[in-house]
């Protein structure tokens, strides 16, 4: 008689306990990260995605053993066009390194940098009422130059190097710092082309004009334009792909050390001082969601 193998006599849940040469997996696995908010420095009054707190996670997703695929679930109107790019190369190079597939699902929104960040995927679904798309890049402040003139305040500034204080939005607005701007705006936009023209491939309808223009589409629109694969959410989609015994497991992100979490939430709860800066983040938060519609 053959001899009892430890993995068969021991439940899935508990194949974790044994070395990684005598686990095995009857159901297909999938471990699913969700990148949600904009995208580029946190606070405590804002969610956002950056390479320093997602990368742990997506870690962490792609060493579960015996993953079938790694699922993004991605819900963000953009942000940090280098945080982005930063997310976007970290998932490529596990995804190679580890010979695991990635599917994308787009919830509310893959735009701007979400939508750089779901092209790390082999294939990207949405939901017919997602918004996918604008392949563009945007800078935005505000001038106070006036406001200043009007409560009797002085600005003074002193820079070694006469670009140092390019754009102060304390200072009227210099034509040639906006060219400077919109020269490195171009160059960025190219890179994002470049990113989406080699992860698509031949799926894009590049008939289409208004394809990198900036311009965003429902879910239906970004399918007949091949930017998505397919419609559908990730939980039908994966048991589709999978089979209804696909365990799907939410990898969640770390929490943040308890003198953190105890700051934040005096913060938040009128023991303390509120920034200014995180009033004036959550106000460019709410913003970038309402370029969408949303």
């Amino acid at each position: 008689m053959a001899q009892t193998s430890l993995s068969s006599v021991l439940p899935a849940r508990l194949q974790f306990l044994l070395p990684s040469r005598y686990r095995s997996y009857r159901d297909p696995i999938v471990p699913i990260v969700r990148l949600s908010g904009p995208i580029g420095a946190v606070m405590p009054l804002r969610s956002g995605l950056a390479i320093a707190n997602v990368a742990q996670m997506l870690e962490r997703a792609f060493s579960v053993p015996g993953a079938k695929a790694v699922a993004i679930v991605v819900n963000s109107p953009g942000g940090s066009a280098a945080q982005s790019h930063l997310i976007f190369k970290r998932i490529r190079a596990l995804a190679d390194e580890k010979k695991i597939p990635v599917l994308a699902f787009v919830e509310d929104a893959a735009a701007s940098g979400g939508y750089m960040i779901a092209c790390a995927a082999d294939e990207i679904f949405a939901d017919p009422a997602s918004i996918v798309g604008s392949i563009g890049v945007v800078s935005a402040g505000f001038g106070f130059q006036e406001l200043l003139a009007r409560i009797g305040v002085e600005r003074r500034v002193h820079t070694a190097g006469q670009n140092k204080a390019m754009l102060d939005p304390f200072r009227p607005e210099n034509p040639e710092d906006v060219a400077r701007l919109k020269g490195l705006q171009l160059k960025i936009h190219e890179v994002f082309v470049d990113l989406v023209r080699t992860r698509r491939g031949e799926r894009l309808n590049d008939s289409y004009e208004d394809l990198f223009s900036g311009a965003f589409w429902v879910g239906a629109e970004a399918l007949d334009l091949g930017l998505v694969d397919g419609l559908g959410d990730a939980r039908s989609v994966l048991r589709e792909r999978f089979g209804d015994k696909v365990q799907l497991r939410m990898i969640e992100p770390a929490r943040p050390p308890l003198l953190g979490r105890l700051l934040g939430r005096r913060s938040v709860t009128g023991g303390g001082l509120i920034d200014p800066g995180e009033i004036v983040g959550a106000l460019e938060e709410r913003a970038a969601w309402a370029r969408l519609g949303l």
